[in-house]
């Protein structure tokens, strides 16, 4: 993540679970607001997750030698040199091929961690000497 743009950093929530995801997209977001996050079943992919009210729609972006791209099945995805390209071009609308929900508002992390969550959430980012990896935690 750490040659990613601004947008990527900002929205990269790291290894927080989908249920936690979607607790986070729906109380803090609005359709077309959005996040990325770790895989729960692929390592070394993420997850775009957008919110389209009633539901929070979960695509998994994958790296290979040509590039990112989203994983959909029967469909040839277009490939991009960073997260951030391919965020930016479904964002803008130029990605042929594939049609996902609007991302119209990143879910920037930053700014969540001046709300007050209460008992319902807590979303929490903690690095160890050993690694870099985050997680979270849902009371």
């Amino acid at each position: 993540m750490e040659q990613e743009g601004v947008l990527v950093q900002s929205i990269y929530y790291g290894r927080i679970g989908s249920e936690a995801t979607e607790r986070l997209l729906e109380r803090f977001g609005h359709d077309g607001s959005f996040l990325l996050r770790d895989s729960e079943t692929m390592q070394g992919a993420y997850c775009l997750c957008v919110r389209k009210a009633p539901f929070v729609h979960t695509y998994r972006l994958v790296h290979s030698s040509e590039g990112w791209c989203l994983q959909i099945s029967g469909v040839r995805q277009q490939r991009f040199r960073t997260v951030e390209a391919l965020i930016e071009s479904y964002r803008g609308s130029t990605a042929s091929g594939v049609r996902i929900p609007p991302l119209t508002d990143p879910l920037d992390r930053t700014q969540l961690q001046y709300i007050s969550f209460g008992e319902e959430f807590a979303y929490m980012e903690m690095s160890s000497s050993s690694s870099s990896s985050s997680s979270s935690s849902s009371l």
